[in-house]
This record gives C-alpha cells, structure tokens and sequence, in this order.
C-alpha cells in the first residue's frame, strides 16, 4: 500500500500571484486529493461599495482587479444604468468595448507570458510581454493610464479617443499580431508544451457545467457561453462566435487565451472600422432604487454583479461574483490523478486572481 503524504502547495509560489494555498494529498508522486484553503486576503471592498457614493463606486471597483479593472467598472456602471433607466450614447458604448477588448488582449498576453515562464522559456516570457508592453503603450495613450485607467462613468465615458489614437492602434495591433504569430507557433507547437498540457488537468464538458466553470475554463471544455453575446456595450453590433476548444484539458486552454487573443484585436478593429460620432456620457439624475444583476465576460470570464438601491446615494448592497471564485472548484477534478510536478501548470491554467476573489 502507498504511503499518503499532506503537501501545502502555497500560499507563496512562483506560480501564484497572489495567497492560496492548497493542500495536496499525494501518494508517491501521485495527487489523489485537494483541500484549497481561503482568506489570505480581505479588503472589504463590498461594504466600502454600501459606504461611498455610487459615483466613488467607480473608482473602487476598479481596484478589485487590477488587470481587469476596466471591465469591473464597466460592469457596476452597466448595472447602475440598467437600474436606472440611463441610455448611453452609441459612441461611449463603442469606446468601452475598444477598451475592454484592449484590457483582454493585455491580459491574455500576461498569462501567455506566465505560462512560458512556467516551462523555464524565458526568452519567450520576455519576448511576449515585450509586446503586451505595446498594448499597455496604447492604453495610456488614449486614456492616460497604464493599467487602472478610470475612463468609465455611470451613463458613459470620461474621454475622447482621437481619430489619431485609432489609427495608431490600427497599426500597433497590426504589429503585436506579426509578433504573436511567431510565439504562437512555440506556445502551440513546441514538443515541450504539449508534453507538459496535452492530457494534464482534464476536465469534461460535464463536469465544467456541473461546477459552474467559466471563461476560457470552461471554453475549453467545449462550453460555448460567453456573456459578451448579451450584447451589452457594442458587442451586439459586432461579429463573433465564443471561442472553444473540446479537450478539457491544459492545452485547450491555453489554445483558448491564445486565439481569443486574435479575436480581441479583431474585435477592436471592428469597433474603430463603425466607430459613431455623438455624446460621450448622458448626465445622471436622481439615486438608484431597485435591484439589478450585470454580467460582463472579463479575460478570465464572467464577472457577476448584484446591486441594490435605496433611493439614496449609497447602495444598500453591492455583491460581486469574480470568475477565479468560480473555477476554483475546478481544481478538484483536475488536479486529483496529476502529478505533483503538475500541480503548477494547472493552477495557471485557471488564470487565478486571489485578491479579486476574495476582495
């Protein structure tokens, strides 16, 4: 009979950007069970949003996430909206999605990035966050900001983009795709990664909608939902289909990330190609009354939004589901049956966000 060993897998490691830890079951080398254990991090971040004004809720949420803070604050302000009764220009819903999908493409390089990193090739690590620098170039050209770029406001946006600025990206993004072909065809073909993915962390479709899976989690294990087909911002003016991959495993879905990458400059090409003129923000009358959920797909999949008004100009709740607290429990169908030397690539392969999760 094996002999069962306890490892604690976090909550600081390499892989991990921020505090979890999970406790491996192993026999030899074998993990035949998982135990995650939460609450490294807290910031109150839900009753700061009952505290401050719903206008300061803007500026809050962002900071829940900072790689997906443009999303957040679009999500609160779409369900503030929705709340409301507020109708957005068509040129603000044009430029949230041209920022949304200029947040994705970052993101997703990031973890693209991190998973090169994971496998030790560090010129491919620098070589592809080398080109997210050109994304991150363009986010502070047309908002001002690198990473937290506050230009989302409750009825719109806060700024202008230049037909100038919408050129530049054009040819930017033009550049970062050339560039990516060329790492694509490491991440997708090198004997390496397939080796370390290909059959690692198997989910089934089942399982991934028994759990509740979402984003490129669940997408590639053959769930094609993506909330962005609710159409809020522009994206019900613009053409594409959820990207899915069937395997359920770690190459799936990093084939996911890594060709939702394209879609996303595709996706903004589309926006600045039917890009209207008009009003960037309507002005906002009146406090919140009422209750509303908003979901919006962020890089690593759909973020919830519950919101409840009072009359007056503080929220009587507000309640956000993060997607890494969703496929969290992935991780304990994926992980049982790996190897310790695996534990790594499958954790990344839920992009996680511990500090969004647990706010």
């Amino acid at each position: 009979m094996s002999r069962q060993t306890i490892v604690p897998f976090g909550p600081q490691h390499p892989v991990l950007p921020e505090p979890i830890q999970l406790k491996l079951t192993l026999e030899d080398e074998k993990v035949v069970g998982v135990l995650p254990a939460f609450g490294y991090c807290h910031r109150g971040v839900e009753k700061a949003g009952e505290i401050n004004d719903i206008q300061q809720n803007v500026f809050l949420v962002e900071r829940i996430c900072g790689i997906c803070s443009f999303t957040h604050a679009l999500c609160y302000c779409e369900g503030l909206e929705k709340m409301m009764g507020v109708e957005v220009p068509a040129r603000a819903k044009y430029l949230r999605t041209f920022w949304t999908e200029l947040h994705r493409v970052h993101s997703h390089l990031l973890w693209l990035g991190l998973l090169a990193d994971a496998f030790g090739f560090e010129s491919l690590f620098m070589e592809i966050w080398k080109h997210r620098e050109m994304v991150m170039d363009l986010q502070e050209k047309t908002s001002g900001h690198r990473v937290i770029i506050s230009t989302c406001t409750i009825g719109g946006v806060r700024r202008d983009v230049s037909d100038e600025h919408l050129s530049e990206t054009l040819s930017t993004l033009k550049v970062v795709q050339a560039e990516l072909d060329k790492c694509a065809r490491v991440l997708s073909k090198d004997y390496t990664v397939r080796q370390r993915c290909m059959g690692v962390g198997v989910m089934t479709r089942e399982q991934a909608v028994a759990l509740g899976a979402v984003g490129p989690v669940a997408r590639g294990s053959g769930v094609g939902q993506d909330a962005r087909q609710t159409g809020y911002a522009a994206y019900s003016d613009l053409k594409f289909e959820p990207v899915v991959e069937t395997a359920g495993d770690c190459y799936a879905r990093a084939l996911v990330r890594l060709r939702e990458t394209y879609q996303a400059m595709d996706l903004i090409r589309q926006v600045i190609d039917k890009m209207p003129a008009g009003e960037l923000a309507t002005k906002v009358k009146g406090n919140p009354s009422g209750e509303v959920v908003m979901r919006v797909e962020q890089p690593r999949g759909e973020c919830v939004y519950y919101l409840k008004g009072n009359g007056t100009k503080n929220l009587e709740r507000m309640r956000v589901r993060t997607p890494t607290y969703a496929n969290i429990p992935t991780l304990l169908v994926t992980l049982p049956g790996s190897m310790l030397a695996d534990v790594p690539i499958i954790t990344l392969a839920i992009d996680p966000c511990f500090s969004c999760t647990e706010r």
